[in-house]
């Protein structure tokens, strides 16, 4: 009888894990949900590195999603079928208008912010990120000057 228990036990907590992997190798729930252990190896990159650490890509994807004010599913669907993110698909028009974004802040940093020599700068200040326009709405606001014109030390600016 305590054979039977034990074994009964074992094949428990063998099932159990099964489960867990599964559910993991398959990514996070589909409602944008925690992930929790090490990110799965990324597929379908189009923008970033193939070989980037899986770690460093989830960094970047949780500063878009804190960026723009949205989760996971804004870019990346939910297979029906399992309940889980299906991160290489491509079904989704915002992913492509992302990647296409995300071009376009490695290029503004790299061939222009990077060549910026200014000594009052910090690191930070030298970069521009998803935020930097959308802070946190999935459309950036138009700017609006103030009515009296921007403030310049030398005085008013001249028009056009």
């Amino acid at each position: 009888m305590l054979r039977k228990r034990r074994l009964s036990a074992a094949s428990l907590v063998l099932t159990a894990s099964l489960f867990s992997f599964a559910a993991f190798a398959q990514g996070p729930p589909a409602g944008g949900g925690e992930h929790h252990g090490p990110p799965p190896k990324p597929t379908n990159l189009k923008v970033f590195p193939k070989d980037i650490d899986p770690e460093e890509l989830m960094k970047h994807m949780h500063a878009y999603t804190h960026d723009l004010g949205v989760k996971c599913t804004f870019c990346h669907v939910g297979d029906e079928k399992t309940h889980h993110m299906n991160f290489a698909s491509d079904a989704k028009p915002d992913k492509e208008i992302a990647r296409t974004m995300i071009a376009m802040t490695m290029e503004i940093n790299k061939k222009y912010l990077s060549t910026i020599n200014d000594p009052d700068a910090k690191p930070e200040n030298k970069v521009v990120t998803c935020g930097t326009c959308h802070r946190g709405n999935t459309m950036p606001a138009p700017f609006k000057a103030p009515p009296d014109g921007p403030q310049h030390p030398m005085g008013a600016m001249p028009k056009p």
